[in-house]
């Protein structure tokens, strides 16, 4: 009869099976899959709320009224999973970039004078060179009010929308999976990549949102949320459609305040694309970057 000996532990447990590896981790679903969860509630969602909204607005609805329906139902479809993930995953929902605790407080307002500074600053420096014109006042009185409010109204939520899906739940779990800036980069370069969707979009127009991006997250790494991006995101996009009347990422909307134009060669003004096409838009986040990595020097995010 043979002794019993004591067993290593490692001889007693069953090797890990292919599917429990490939699927779970330290923290329970991996990072990468929880990330294409995500992605597939928000895409379900928005499929949801476009096919109830056809079925109760009305077909005749105005140009401006439906794009700001359309970026409520993206901004639903990208919160509204990640309530639900974070329910799933035992965290409150202020991790992912948004805490109440820093709602529309002092780092949003900074953000929102630091958009519209740069674009100011930028757009001065086409005028110095000469590729841009700012033209003339051409909307007046109530109707002036009615689309810059508008507009304030239509690019915060905006913001909102696209910080959180590329630098909120997003960069949070892709952060626990890769780190904080490998999942940068690449939800940077995801950013831009979207922005050849539109019309009047170039290469190097999507090149120069993907930069931007990149600055936005650093302001995330450094402040802890995303509420300076989303007021940055709101008054810069504001002050291209509506202040200073150029093209946003390629997109011309309504209500112009200016009789704004660009001419001369396309590299240097920007083009269809806008502001954002011009190399001295790179010129003007890389000065951003430096300023802010020298006014917030420690990382605060992940917490």
């Amino acid at each position: 009869m043979q002794p019993d000996f004591p067993q290593p532990a490692a001889a007693l447990a069953p090797p890990p099976r292919f599917v429990h590896v490939l699927f779970l981790g330290p923290e329970g679903l991996r990072a990468g899959w929880r990330f294409l969860l995500y992605l597939a509630m928000g895409g379900f969602v928005f499929w949801l709320l476009v096919l109830t909204l056809r079925l109760m607005v009305p077909r005749r609805i105005g140009f401006l009224w439906g794009q700001m329906i359309t970026e409520l139902v993206l901004l639903v479809a990208a919160l509204l999973p990640a309530l639900v993930m974070a329910r799933i995953e035992g965290r409150p929902f202020g991790v992912y970039g948004l805490p109440r605790r820093g709602a529309f407080g002092k780092l949003f307002w900074i953000g929102m004078l630091g958009g519209i500074v740069s674009l100011t600053v930028l757009m001065l420096a086409l005028d110095s060179v000469r590729v841009f014109d700012f033209g003339h006042i051409v909307l007046h009185g109530m109707r002036m009010l009615k689309f810059a409010a508008f507009y304030a109204v239509f690019f915060l939520v905006v913001g909102f929308f696209e910080e959180f899906v590329t630098r909120g739940y997003s960069q949070f779990t892709l952060t626990r999976g890769m780190g904080f800036w490998p999942a940068a980069v690449l939800l940077s370069l995801a950013f831009g990549s979207i922005h050849l969707g539109n019309s009047g979009e170039g290469v190097v127009g999507a090149l120069s949102a993907g930069f931007i991006g990149f600055f936005l997250c650093l302001t995330l790494r450094r402040t802890g949320d995303l509420w300076f991006a989303v007021g940055f995101h709101c008054s810069f996009d504001w002050g291209e459609t509506f202040l200073y009347s150029v093209p946003n990422s390629g997109t011309t909307a309504p209500g112009h305040l200016l009789s704004a134009s660009f001419h001369g060669p396309t590299w240097l003004s920007g083009g269809t694309v806008g502001p954002e096409g011009s190399v001295l838009c790179f010129v003007l986040m890389a000065a951003m970057w430096i300023v802010f990595d020298r006014t917030y020097r420690e990382a605060r995010y992940p917490a």
